[in-house]
């Protein structure tokens, strides 16, 4: 059983939260009862009550068959509402509206969540767009300028072990790589993923130091078709300039400050 801030953990809520995030990371993969019942360890009657609990109330989807599940529109609606009452994805908003126009490229802005990085908000380039939005889905941030740019505002103590998932060739899968870029990264002030996150893309990754240490963090990905010694120098010195307008105009003290 596990304890968080000396309060027992309620299993019930648990298995749902569980249920839920599995569901979640399918994506596009439907999942069988059995299939649900195995992963979580939970009786496949009791696993059954539960998908039907969570169906009628929107949380889950199944199809015309009753045979597969999915995430329900309610996860949805959830997580537009965290986006929306979020003074800090509001501020950065308008700026990444601006960094994508001065440089034409795609702009990110992501959240630390465990070992993962959680898109927020994301304004798409003209010359290239994603066929599936980023906004909600995560990245191991071992392997993305997001995730570096703010692995590197922690001390190496706080890296986890190896071996990290390859998500390409180029990603970092030991704690000793991953370290050693990480001590560049806070040489020079801002990450760089070179196809270690997706191949074909390049992306400068800068944290957004209006916390200690810093939670959140920008990013410009570029086709590495597209990206000339000229072109980076440029990158570099847009996002420096509009972390330096987020950070000057982040709420202050005055607004609830989430854990």
């Amino acid at each position: 059983m596990s304890d968080t801030g000396g309060v027992r953990e309620v299993k019930s809520a648990a298995r749902t939260v569980e249920l839920l995030e599995l569901l979640a990371a399918r994506g596009d993969r439907p999942a069988r009862l059995q299939e649900l019942a195995d992963e979580l360890g939970v009786p496949r009657s009791s696993m059954y009550a539960l998908l039907q609990t969570l169906i009628s109330r929107g949380w889950v989807r199944t199809d015309v068959t009753g045979s597969l599940y999915g995430i329900g529109i309610h996860a949805l609606l959830t997580g537009t509402s965290y986006l929306d009452s979020d003074p800090r994805v509001r501020v950065v908003r308008p700026y990444l509206d601006e960094a994508s126009e001065e440089l034409g490229e795609t702009i990110h802005m992501g959240r630390l969540d465990g070992r993962d990085v959680a898109y927020l908000a994301t304004r798409e380039s003209h010359e290239y767009l994603r066929t599936i939005s980023r906004v909600g889905r995560r990245l191991p941030a071992h392997a993305g300028a997001l995730g570096k740019a703010l692995l590197a505002e922690r001390p190496d103590a706080d890296l986890p072990e190896g071996p990290y998932e390859a998500l390409t060739a180029n990603s970092h899968t030991s704690r000793e790589s991953l370290a050693a870029d990480l001590a560049q990264v806070r040489a020079r002030g801002w990450s760089v993923d070179r196809e270690e996150g997706v191949l074909g893309i390049v992306g400068f990754g800068f944290a957004l130091r209006y916390d200690t240490p810093a939670l959140d963090a920008i990013s410009c990905s570029v086709p590495v078709a597209r990206l000339t010694p000229e072109h980076e120098e440029r990158i570099v010195a847009v996002m420096r300039e509009i972390r330096a307008k987020v950070e000057a105009t982040v709420p202050g003290s005055g607004s609830v400050r989430w854990r």
